[in-house]
């Protein structure tokens, strides 16, 4: 089994930044993506970032692309999402998401991950 831990969220003003971290722990695996997705009062999970975790090969929605920048730490098995001039717009629940297993499609869609994360709150101020 794997657990993942979502940590960094918290309130800030509109223009600010917050860094997100996903720690995954459990059985010992090489993950074959990762990604976060975000949740608004009212509104579906929506993709934010994914990120292939061999190549680096990065995924943006179009509403953070220029603003938000997914990373990795593979040798700790832990994704970062750095998230800069955030916008009242912003504020939802984000989840990590794991995909472990072969993928052959983008990791841009919620189905493809078999872990989630608990999540964690972010609210932007205006």
């Amino acid at each position: 089994q794997v657990q993942l831990e979502e940590s960094g969220g918290g309130l800030v003003q509109a223009g600010g930044s917050l860094r997100l971290s996903c720690a995954a722990a459990g059985r010992t695996f090489t993950p074959d993506a990762m990604g976060w997705f975000r949740q608004a009062p009212g509104k579906e999970r929506e993709f934010v970032s994914g990120i292939r975790w061999s190549t680096g090969k990065t995924f943006y929605a179009d509403s953070v692309k220029g603003r938000f920048t997914i990373s990795r730490d593979r040798a700790k098995n832990t994704l970062f999402l750095q998230m800069n001039s955030l916008k009242p717009e912003d504020t939802a629940v984000y989840y990590c998401a794991l995909r472990s297993g072969q993928l052959l499609l983008d990791p841009i869609h919620s189905y493809i991950y078999n872990y989630w994360g608990q999540g964690t709150q972010v609210n932007v101020s205006s």
